[in-house]
């Protein structure tokens, strides 16, 4: 393992990471709090404070654990949960789903910071490595979040959309899997089924939409 490029990708990734995962959390803090629930409010979590915001072994240790482990090729954090208390929402089932989406659309909307930042450092001449490169990371991090979050199964957002979604018999039997969600997540990913059904398609749709969106912006610098 070539400590110095460690080094480098830790630095390249910190700024996207820390933004990714603290905006995320506060996105659903905010949410709930706008629709009813100010849980994450009174305990100091809707705030742009990423320290509120990581989990010491989601944050920090898994990721580089499984750096080490793979040699950089699977990587998989979290940040500590925003608590929510659906029952104080006002219209609890409609209301989980905005509450849910926040934190994936937040992602989104921080890709497209990243990926104008980077058409503008481009489009500018700017060849400095170390930013490109950060924009680049701010992309694709944001991206996965966006996507990984979405897929649908409890405790993940995209598992909690799909019960405000369906009809609640059906909401009832997708809830109840949410004790078990997280191995079964796991399993998932490391069978590579979530990579290459999801994630990937996701991802590249995710992309098209970055560079449908800033193509103008792109095309006023060539």
């Amino acid at each position: 393992m070539d400590i110095s490029n460690l080094i480098q990708t830790v630095l390249i990734y910190a700024l996207p990471v820390l933004f990714a995962i603290t905006v995320h959390e506060a996105a659903h803090g905010y949410a709930a709090r706008h629709f009813g629930d100010s849980t994450a409010w009174m305990l100091g979590r809707v705030t742009l404070n990423p320290i509120k915001h990581i989990d010491p072994v989601g944050t920090i240790l898994m990721p580089l654990l499984l750096y080490f482990a793979t040699s950089g090729t699977f990587l998989f954090g979290y940040a500590k949960p925003v608590p929510v208390n659906f029952g104080q929402l006002r219209n609890p089932k409609r209301d989980m789903v905005w509450v849910a989406l926040a934190g994936p659309a937040s992602n989104f909307v921080q890709a497209i910071v990243w990926a104008v930042l980077l058409v503008l450092m481009s489009g500018l001449g700017v060849q400095e490595r170390f930013f490109l490169e950060m924009a680049h990371a701010g992309v694709l991090v944001n991206l996965v979040m966006w996507a990984f979050n979405l897929f649908p199964l409890p405790p993940l957002d995209g598992g909690r959309i799909l019960v405000g979604l369906l009809p609640w018999k059906q909401a009832q039997v997708v809830a109840r899997i949410e004790p078990w969600g997280f191995f079964i997540v796991m399993g998932l990913v490391l069978a590579g089924i979530v990579s290459t059904y999801w994630l990937r398609p996701l991802m590249s749709l995710g992309y098209a939409v970055l560079n449908l969106m800033l193509g103008p912006l792109a095309s006023l610098f060539r």
